[in-house]
C-alpha cells in the first residue's frame, strides 16, 4: 500500500492510560514529567484521567472508562488524527476482561504511525526526546488512493 506524510504537530495530543494495578505509577510518572506535559493537550480513559487531573493539576479531557468504551473512543481518535501518542501503562500480568478493546488500541496506534509506550522506561525516552517539542513527519498508510482504486473496479 502506497503511503502519505502527514505531520505530527509540536504541540502533541497524548493519550494517558492505565490499567487498575499501574495507576499508581502513571500518576507518579505524570507528576514527575508535569512541566513536559503541561505543553501539551492531555486525554485519558475515566478514571485514570480523574486521578491525574486530581493529583496533578493537569488538565486533562476524560472520556469513558476503558471497560465502558473509552479504549475505543481513543482508538476514534488516534483514526481521526486526532491523538498523537499513546502512554499506556498496561498490567501484563494481570487478566483483563477488555483485552481486546485494549489490542484494537494498540493496533491502531501501530496503523496510524503513532508513538505509543507501553512502560514507564519507554514513556521516559518518549518525553526526553527532542521530537517532542517540533513538529516530525510520519508516514501513513494512503487509504484514499486505496479506496479510490478499489471505486474503479
Amino acid at each position: 500500500m502506497d503511503t502519505k506524510i502527514q505531520p505530527l504537530p509540536a504541540t502533541k495530543h497524548i493519550a494517558l492510560v492505565a490499567h487498575d494495578g499501574k495507576k499508581a505509577a502513571l500518576r507518579a510518572w505524570c507528576n514527575q514529567h508535569r512541566a513536559v506535559l503541561s505543553q501539551h493537550v492531555l486525554y485519558a480513559t475515566g478514571t485514570t484521567g480523574h486521578i491525574i487531573e486530581r493529583d496533578t493539576a493537569l488538565p486533562v479531557t476524560k472520556l469513558l472508562s476503558g471497560p465502558m468504551g473509552g479504549d475505543q473512543q481513543l482508538g476514534a481518535k488516534i483514526a481521526e488524527h486526532d491523538i498523537h501518542m499513546l502512554i499506556f501503562f498496561w498490567d501484563p500480568l494481570a487478566s483483563q476482561p477488555h483485552d481486546p478493546d485494549v489490542k484494537a488500541l494498540l493496533r491502531l496506534a501501530a496503523v496510524w504511525n503513532i508513538p505509543v509506550a507501553c512502560n514507564e522506561a519507554t514513556a521516559d525516552m518518549l518525553l526526553s526526546s527532542d521530537l517532542m517539542q517540533c513538529e516530525i513527519d510520519r508516514h501513513l498508510p494512503d487509504y484514499d488512493k486505496y479506496l479510490a482504486t478499489r471505486m474503479d473496479k
